[in-house]
């Protein structure tokens, strides 16, 4: 026989060979992520981690696996905890994500993960300036959530509380350090600190306050996002420059916390009846 067809045939066999053991170790892979997904189901996280670890090694490429993979471990994930188990479960869960928004860069799944990852992470370090960078990286993940899916809800709303959350802490301390009562009906009283912390937070709470905006257009209904526009305006008073400022930002304030809790009433089937406790007649 011709070399050069034996060999040729040598070739198209180990090649025939090969394509039907991937074929295989992807249905290996498939059957695996069922079984992990039957333990995840099952709140049973360790051997859901093993079964989608095996679907990932048995198929690099099968991205689902991965993702569940990613899940897994944050699931078991608890905030605010300080063992290294719990930070290596966090780190896992990163790793995981990361490798399938490189493949995948505006995977909604992974990039929500590892946004509220941070974010979580951001509410257990005690040390103010570390929180917020911690914050500022949940920001950045947000946001691109935002703009791969500019539908999303939650990634415009989180970024709301973002604001909050960074202005938060350091309006109570300004108070705190001029002799302030936290809830005192007046923008900060000392001049100087108040303008210092309006040239750190101004811009910030506007962004929280377009953002949470944008998340009320995106769903009218959305009790919590009214909630924070009600804190951002509050915080915002704090910041203004006069009581006429002052008394426009709290009125604002005051409207969405009424929208809050009627909207929340609502939702819980208990607003009065039509005509009854002041309502429409």
């Amino acid at each position: 026989m011709n070399r050069k067809w034996t060999n040729l045939s040598v070739a198209l066999a180990v090649g025939l060979l090969a394509v039907g053991m991937t074929g295989c170790e992807k249905l290996r892979a498939r059957n695996e992520l069922n079984k992990g997904v039957q333990a995840f189901k099952a709140a049973k996280y360790p051997e859901a981690v093993d079964r989608f670890k095996e679907a990932v090694r048995l198929d690099p490429t099968f991205r689902t696996a991965r993702l569940y993979l990613a899940t897994a471990y944050m699931s078991q994930y608890i905030p605010g905890a300080p063992s290294e188990e719990n930070t290596r479960m966090a780190a896992a869960a990163k790793e995981h994500f990361l490798k399938v928004l490189d493949e995948d860069a505006k995977n909604d799944v992974a990039l929500a993960s590892m946004a509220s990852l941070n974010f979580n992470e951001a509410q257990s370090v005690p040390d103010l300036a570390q929180k917020v960078k911690k914050l500022e990286e949940a920001q950045e993940w947000y946001q691109k959530l935002s703009e791969a899916n500019p539908k999303n809800k939650e990634a415009f709303y989180s970024l709301g509380v973002i604001a909050w959350t960074k202005a938060y802490a350091a309006l109570g301390s300004a108070k705190a350090s001029i002799g302030m009562r936290p809830e005192e009906p007046v923008p900060i009283k000392d001049k100087k600190v108040r303008e210092e912390l309006r040239a750190s937070y101004w811009n910030i709470i506007a962004d929280g306050i377009r953002n949470l905006e944008t998340s009320l257009s995106l769903d009218g209904d959305y009790d919590d996002a009214m909630a924070y526009l009600n804190l951002l305006y509050r915080q915002r008073a704090d910041l203004a420059e006069n009581m006429d400022e002052y008394r426009k930002d709290t009125a604002t304030a005051d409207d969405w916390l009424q929208k809050t809790l009627t909207k929340r009433r609502q939702k819980a089937g208990n607003l009065p009846a039509m005509g009854e406790a002041g309502g429409a007649k």
